[in-house]
């Protein structure tokens, strides 16, 4: 069978080319084209954006290239005509894929749709999309199951795909002392620091985490960068701080570290699957959060705190996120009370997301919905 699938951002790429690569298992014969990164180019999708093209992050930089963004959309819609795929798999980026979704819909093109937009955090109205133009919903929070049902909408769950990411990365972690060695690092503790895979949230949030290592002389500091970004770029925001960027190591850092920084965002949960204690920084620009704080109905940013329904990690959002406010916390949890907190809720945590596999449960039912079609 042919399928045409679209992930416009990093994670979801990685998810999408775990899906892939299961589905492969299941259809012997199957095809792919679609847009995403370079792990869907490794499991030989073709590739017709890359999603170093399609990121767009905030109210602004969406305005600034609303040009590209619809140029985008009549792309990919006579890109999904020409190919005429059995199956259109939507990887969350729901303000490009639920447009995307109605298009071929309207087409009689079936369309699954896996990791949900977050509507429940803001924009439920978009259940009404769904409902019309998805014919299934895959989630990955062990929450959003029940709020589906509440629009008669019946979903599946199972289990967070990141579990999967992890274990596939397993037999390829290098022990602490070894990693050290090879990225030259000393034998202090780590503290990672995660600043984003963009180059906006980058520059609004590493400057800030680099001014706290006068006050942590015990402990070494390393960047986990993102491929996507020259070093040149994080150089400009080093100036004297000795300070390593390691890039495309992201888990084997959280691996070693003993505690870390972290830009809200999917890099939350994974830091949380690590047991490494985390504060959370979020920052945008002021139109962007003057709007997110007029319309989103969830009490924090994080995934582990949404999913736990609490407090468990602090974020410092917006005017929040100061020198002072950064130091302070990272003190707690470094060394402090709210280090041993931290950690047992990560286990309640873990208990809540599932088990490892959901990649390959997720795929077999969508090759089995396929077939039940044909047949």
């Amino acid at each position: 069978m042919k399928y045409y699938v679209i992930a416009g951002e990093a994670s979801g790429d990685l998810h999408a080319s775990n899906l892939i690569g299961w589905i492969k298992e299941y259809d012997s014969f199957a095809q792919f084209r679609g847009w995403g990164g370079n792990l869907m180019k490794a499991q030989e999708v073709e590739i017709v954006k890359h999603i170093n093209d399609l990121a767009f992050i905030g109210i602004s930089e969406v305005l600034v290239n609303l040009k590209t963004i619809s140029n985008n959309l009549k792309y990919c819609k006579q890109d999904i005509i020409t190919y005429n795929p059995d199956v259109l798999i939507l990887v969350d980026y729901p303000g490009f894929n639920l447009r995307i979704a109605k298009f071929a819909k309207l087409k009689g093109i079936k369309v699954f749709y896996y990791i949900s937009p977050t509507i429940w955090a803001w924009h439920q109205s978009r259940v009404e999309t769904i409902k019309k133009f998805v014919d299934k919903m895959f989630v990955i929070l062990p929450f959003e199951k029940e709020f589906y049902k509440k629009f008669n909408v019946d979903v599946e769950f199972e289990g967070h795909p990141l579990l999967d990411a992890i274990e596939n990365e397993q037999n390829n972690f290098l022990s602490k002392k070894d990693f050290c060695l090879k990225y030259n690092l000393s034998d202090k503790p780590v503290i990672a620091l995660l600043p984003g895979s963009r180059k906006s949230e980058i520059r609004n949030k590493l400057p800030l985490m680099l001014q706290v290592i006068s006050q942590f002389n015990e402990y070494q500091f390393v960047i986990a960068g993102t491929n996507s970004v020259p070093i040149d770029f994080y150089k400009q925001f080093l100036n004297s701080n000795d300070v390593k960027i390691i890039f495309g190591k992201t888990y084997q850092i959280l691996k070693t570290a003993d505690t870390a920084i972290v830009t809200s965002g999917t890099a939350t949960l994974e830091t949380a699957l690590f047991n490494v204690p985390q504060v959370v920084c979020y920052k945008t620009s002021y139109l962007t959060y003057f709007i997110a704080k007029l319309f989103v109905k969830v009490k924090y940013i994080s995934l582990v705190n949404i999913i736990l329904n609490k407090g468990a990690i602090t974020e410092l959002i917006q005017n929040k996120l100061t020198l002072k406010n950064l130091i302070n916390e990272l003190k707690l949890i470094t060394k402090g009370s709210k280090r041993q907190q931290i950690i047992n809720d990560y286990i309640k945590l873990k208990s809540m997301i599932g088990i490892v596999g959901a990649s390959q449960r997720i795929a077999k039912q969508m090759v089995d919905l396929l077939k039940s079609n044909k047949g």
